[in-house]
């Protein structure tokens, strides 16, 4: 029996053409349409769709919204369409805080060059979101926005809980997560903290980044795979709702602590030393590169850079970006862990770092954070 797949757009033509595409895999089976997000509330109770395709834009109940109430109702993995334009990016950003687990561009063209290599690509996405069990994040403290100096007080907000949310997982399993990161640290000193994922990446990256002090001692390098429309929102988003300061490199500057800098999306970021810290390096994306960015990339040049001295973390993801680059960090005595498959969106980044040997440790997404803290802060 197939993965189970409800389409929602108002656009008959693309309801018609992402059924065709959906259907055409043997794995997969269309099971309902909705021309709105009321429409997709009201399917997803009734059929019980393994995963929802979901457009923005829509009359009566727009897509975000639709999200947040299927996520309250009928937990159910959600793959976004998007546009590639900056108020794009921000709905889907909100699609995502909202509960949607992953997204595409709207346009074929824009997911590949080549027509067939885009039909796999939507194939492969809802295949590894259907094949996943829902996860519930546990209860996170509420987020105190950054002040800027035009601000004299800023009331506290409470955010949603970012994710898809379900109460499928028991509580056994829920305390395994809670006890999957190391119980101490080993001492080491560092000098950066690298992170790379992909699918699932957005929701990961905010949960965990917005726990760290503003005096985060490390400069950190963030490589999200995400279309060139997308970073410039997304670092902007982070950057108000963390500490420490977020933002998309820029060619040339040298890393300071406690700032968090992300690939900018279509190129390819390194790391080049400079004085005590490093100096980052934008160069333009290879047409033969998977990923831009590429998180084995940026690792490769840190390795240089940094030596042993770096962290380096693999979060959720498609794929085995990242496993080359940190084989080459932990050649030269760098720490690698790797989310576990439990908490992750789609378990390939991770898995691959693991199943290589190469990471030291498996930790779940609640227990992320303070893990990093522990291990790369000192008193």
């Amino acid at each position: 029996m197939g993965i189970k797949v409800l389409v929602v757009d108002d656009s008959s033509f693309f309801r018609r053409r992402v059924s065709e595409i959906v259907n055409q895999d043997s794995e997969l089976e269309v099971i309902g349409t909705a021309t709105n997000g009321a429409e997709a509330v009201k399917l997803a109770a009734q059929l019980k769709p393994q995963v929802i395709t979901m457009d923005i834009e829509m009359p009566v109940m727009d897509g975000i919204t639709a999200v947040k109430k299927i996520m309250e109702s009928s937990p159910t993995p959600i793959l976004m369409f998007s546009s590639l334009t900056h108020d794009g990016a921000k709905a889907t950003l909100d699609a995502l805080e909202a509960g949607a687990l992953d997204f595409l561009p709207k346009r074929f063209e824009d997911i590949a060059t080549n027509k067939d290599d885009a039909i796999k690509l939507l194939q492969q996405r809802v295949k590894a979101l259907g094949r996943r069990r829902m996860y519930r994040p546990a209860a996170r403290p509420a987020i105190q926005p950054k002040v800027t100096p035009t601000q004299t007080r800023t009331p506290s907000i409470s955010k949603p809980s970012i994710g898809a949310t379900s109460t499928a997982n028991t509580a056994p399993a829920a305390a395994a997560r809670r006890a999957s990161g190391p119980s101490r640290a080993s001492g080491k000193q560092y000098k950066a903290l690298l992170i790379g994922t992909s699918t699932g990446g957005p929701v990961a990256l905010q949960r965990i980044l917005t726990q760290f002090p503003a005096n985060y001692p490390h400069p950190i390098l963030l490589i999200q795979h995400m279309p060139a429309a997308f970073t410039p929102a997304f670092a902007s988003r982070l950057n108000g709702l963390c500490k420490i300061g977020v933002k998309e490199a820029e060619n040339g500057e040298v890393m300071r602590p406690g700032h968090a800098y992300l690939a900018p999306g279509g190129m390819q970021m390194m790391v080049e030393k400079s004085g005590a810290s490093g100096r980052i390096k934008i160069l333009a994306g290879n047409a033969d590169m998977n990923y831009k960015p590429s998180v084995d990339i940026t690792f490769a040049s840190a390795s240089k850079v940094f030596s042993g001295d770096s962290l380096a973390v693999i979060l959720t993801g498609m794929g085995a970006d990242g496993r080359e680059g940190a084989r080459m960090l932990k050649g030269v005595g760098a720490t690698i862990w790797a989310q576990d498959e439990a908490s992750s969106v789609v378990y390939g980044m991770p898995q691959a770092v693991t199943a290589a040997g190469i990471s030291t440790q498996s930790i779940g997404l609640d227990s992320m954070a303070e893990a990093i803290l522990r291990e790369s802060t000192r008193g």
